[in-house]
């Protein structure tokens, strides 16, 4: 566990201040209860407070009760998120380099950096680890929603619809606002769950995957409406395995000591271990007059280890043998650090209401693999590397100020809402050790150093340099990037008639380092009946190039032909390389986004449904891995190329449409001596590229390619589930609480490039999923839960000879159902 000492010790400091001080408590409702849809929301508007069935945009609401008793597989706030809300896929990446080890949410099925994440209202930063190896979400980097510990949500928010003109940048697909816990007194969990599971493609049943979790929480009350609470959760986590038998890839040597291996698990594909330390707070202190004080922070710091990675054999080159003798299996790690904090003023002046406010978040990502080896340097080589440092860094001023003007033909007052903002971002990579990038001589493998032509018959790695599995940032590949943006809006309300609400909003950003961007949003509600009413809105929002996918640059390994692993360059769009394949300055991206729906309440009956078209223009995606036997020579003949086998960098290449509608229909009513709820939601969310601009200059070195073709869009269209249907009820009494969902996922497609025009397709079919919890309160401070999720031990279809690399890789982690099965755990709640 790399926790860094101090970082314990503050979380025992504030285990510490978690004790008991009855005399300023209110006594807290005994059992769960699910946060009213009446709560006044903050997203969807800045003008006038509303409720969610009142917004005229599509706004979900998701209790901290709720998510607590999903049973998200280690407590992860994203997994969580994932099970309640059929807009929100959180899929579990193996096999996939930082991917696994730094997870990305999307929403309607869309890019994850396409969806902008608030706390407390404010714009949380993101991860510094961009995903290029992950399949949902390649090339993005996302905000990391499990650096934020589940207890402490109160609720989160989840807008569905565009809020450029309202939120800035990234908010094309929607808004995820997470709201920190503000009640008074003392809560604390400890739970203990494990997968057992069956897995089919080994014939065994498998324990493993033993996650441990420790939380508590504490609020005092503050005089004058004040507060001030504080947290802390602890989570250790075993890996999982669900890879099968080897049958031994056929390019590999067939000797007998490669094919000795044959029928053995030597890969793994599942989760990797991680044990992870979140503090948190939030408060408000009233000061003189109508002025108070706010303020509200996290931190996260995660270790993860034992992430996935290809084996290697023991005669895979001469370097292997000497080294590990009966072959290896790198070991990825990482060291996440992440930490943010708010402090803020507001207050009334002049009849305005004023706020003013400065947010600051950084994240530092160490990668880095054990027990590999950098093959070029011989059996001297080192077997643990750190293979880079990524640090990014956000600080945000903002101004906001919002009054209502008597107006004499409007029925209410007229709501305005104004503010500036001023944001500034950092983005930073270190190099990794000298031996993870290094090019050595020994064995043939170090290309670009040998004076004589290199035979690809001795080597099945053909260039084997740096470590295996993470090979280093090179000096190269160190960059420090900064960008400042300045941002206006305005917003305005109105109760236009009796039932006619129009809310009207408008924004300007100003980036230094590529242009600017003016979005506007137009959006209303008529009242049918006092029952039932209609809501629409259009609005055009945008996404600048985030600043790590301008200065991102790194070398991975890849499938190439016949499935052998590559070298593959992760460039920058300035690179001369790039540049000589056709690469551009990137553009922001520029969307239209369209909804409307109705929604109603009879008594405990409530429903809505919101059909919506998001049309994204110039759309970023990372290109294809460019290979092949005309492209490959022409990149080893340009300066720096000698080494590389593909190539790949983002763009502004594609154009996409996104159609679908979200139902939700919820009944609440007493029943049998207690509170009954049940509710169904749907999402239906289909993505169509409707224009692919290729390079010129790519098609003049290999007309066949194409910077996005097959493995891009796939990502971009049917990686992810169409459509994804949560049935679910509770239950709770005097001292007994159940809960029981099914959920079904749509089918998932996975298309592989593996050169030479071989590409194979695989539909993996629809799965449904059935979750349990039941929880008896012996006291109104002590409960005990136990529960399953995926209690029917559910599996994605298997994958087909052509894609589950000679059986090493039975399962794809396309399925948001996963790839560990059945997970069951208990947990104790004392709160008072």
């Amino acid at each position: 566990m790399r926790i860094r000492p101090w970082s314990l010790v503050v979380g025992l400091a504030v285990a510490a201040l978690a004790l008991p001080v009855p005399q300023v408590l209110a006594q807290s409702q005994a059992g769960p209860k699910k946060d009213d849809l009446d709560t006044v929301i903050v997203i969807g508007s800045r003008v006038g407070e509303r409720t969610a069935l009142d917004t005229p945009v599509p706004v979900d609401v998701l209790g901290g009760n709720e998510l607590r008793a999903t049973g998200a597989v280690g407590g992860e706030l994203g997994q969580a998120l994932s099970v309640l809300a059929p807009s929100f896929n959180f899929p579990r990446q193996s096999n996939s380099g930082s991917s696994d080890l730094v997870r990305a949410g999307q929403l309607r099925g869309m890019s994850p950096d396409q969806m902008l994440v608030l706390v407390n209202g404010r714009r949380r930063h993101t991860s510094a680890i961009v995903n290029t190896e992950t399949k949902i979400g390649r090339g993005t980097a996302a905000v990391d929603f499990n650096n934020i510990p589940l207890n402490a949500i109160q609720r989160v928010e989840v807008l569905r619809d565009g809020a450029g003109a309202l939120y800035g940048s990234d908010a094309i697909a929607g808004v995820v606002n997470l709201v920190l816990d503000d009640r008074p007194g003392f809560d604390s969990n400890v739970s203990y769950g494990q997968h057992r599971t069956d897995l089919q493609p080994v014939n065994q049943t498998i324990n493993d995957g033993e996650t441990f979790t420790l939380d508590a929480k504490y609020g005092w009350q503050l005089a004058d409406a004040g507060f001030f609470k504080v947290g802390a959760a602890f989570r250790d986590r075993n890996g999982t395995n669900r890879a099968g038998f080897d049958q031994v890839p056929f390019f590999e040597e067939q000797t007998p000591d490669n094919l000795a291996l044959a029928g053995q698990r030597n890969y793994a594909e599942g989760d990797p271990n991680l044990d992870e330390l979140n503090l948190w707070f939030n408060g408000v202190v009233p000061l003189s007059g109508s002025v108070e004080l706010y303020t509200f922070g996290t931190y996260g710091n995660r270790d993860s280890d034992g992430g996935g990675a290809f084996f290697r054999y023991p005669d895979s080159f001469s370097t292997v043998k000497s080294v590990y003798p009966q072959g290896f299996r790198p070991e990825t790690y990482g060291e996440d650090e992440d930490y943010a904090g708010t402090v803020g003023l507001r207050g009334e002046a002049g009849g305005w209401d004023l706020e003013t406010a400065l947010s600051y978040g950084r994240n530092e990502f160490v990668f880095g693999v054990d027990q590999s080896i950098n093959a070029s340097l011989g059996p001297d080589s080192p077997t643990s590397f750190e293979s880079g440092t990524f640090e990014s860094e956000q600080a945000i001023l903002g101004l906001n100020a919002s009054r209502n003007f008597a107006v004499s033909w409007l029925q209410a007052p007229l709501a305005v809402a104004l503010g500036a903002e001023y944001r500034t971002e950092d983005y930073s990579t270190q190099r990794g050790d000298l031996a993870s990038y290094q090019a050595g001589s020994y064995g043939n493998a170090g290309c670009s150093t040998l004076d004589d032509p290199i035979d690809p018959d001795d080597i099945d790695f053909f260039c084997a340099i740096g470590a295996q599995a993470a090979p280093g940032l090179t000096p190269e590949d160190e960059i420090a990037i900064d960008r400042r943006v300045v941002s206006v809006f305005a917003e305005a309300g109105a109760e236009l008639t009796e039932r006619l609400f129009v809310d009207i909003a408008a924004r300007f950003e100003d980036y230094d380092d590529f242009g600017s961007a003016l979005t506007g949003k137009l959006a209303g509600r008529y009242e049918l009946t006092d029952a039932v009413a209609l809501r629409a809105a259009v609005s055009n929002s945008f996404r600048a190039p985030n600043i790590a996918q301008l200065g991102f640059s790194d070398t991975t390994l890849n499938f190439g032909n016949d499935r052998e692993l590559i070298r593959t360059r992760t460039l920058r769009v300035d690179d001369p390389i790039a540049r000589s394949l056709g690469a551009q300055d990137l553009d922001e991206e520029t969307s239209l986004n369209l909804s409307a729906g109705v929604v109603g309440q009879f008594e405990g009956l409530r429903f809505s449904l919101d059909v919506f078209q998001i049309d994204v223009d110039d759309r970023i995606t990372l290109s294809e891995r460019l290979f092949g036997d005309l492209v490959t020579p022409f990149i080893n003949a340009q300066p720096g190329g000698a080494d590389i086998d593909s190539v790949r960098f983002f763009t502004n290449a594609v154009d996409t449409q996104t159609r679908g509608f979200d139902a939700v229909l919820s009944y609440a009513a007493s029943w049998l001596g207690g509170d009954f709820q049940v509710s169904t939601a749907y999402n239906y969310s289909q993505v169509d590229v409707q224009t692919v601009r290729n390079s010129p200059e790519l098609v003049a070195v290999d007309p066949a390619l194409s910077l996005v073709g097959v493995e891009e869009l796939n990502t971009l269209e049917d990686a992810s589930p169409d459509s994804k249907l949560i049935l679910s009820g509770t239950w709770s009494g005097d001292h007994l609480d159940l809960q029981g969902r099914v959920s079904r996922y749509d089918s998932a497609v996975r298309v592989f490039n593996f050169g030479g025009g071989f590409e194979p397709r695989q539909e993996y079919g629809a799965e449904f999923q059935v979750d349990v919890e039941a929880g008896f309160r012996f006291t109104e401070q002590l409960a005990l839960y136990v529960g399953a999720a995926n209690l029917l031990d559910e599996y994605p279809d298997l994958s087909s000879d052509d894609i589950n690399y000679f059986g090493n890789l039975p399962y794809d982690i396309l399925s948001p159902i996963g790839v560990n099965g059945r997970y069951l755990y208990a947990r104790v709640n004392f709160k008072y």
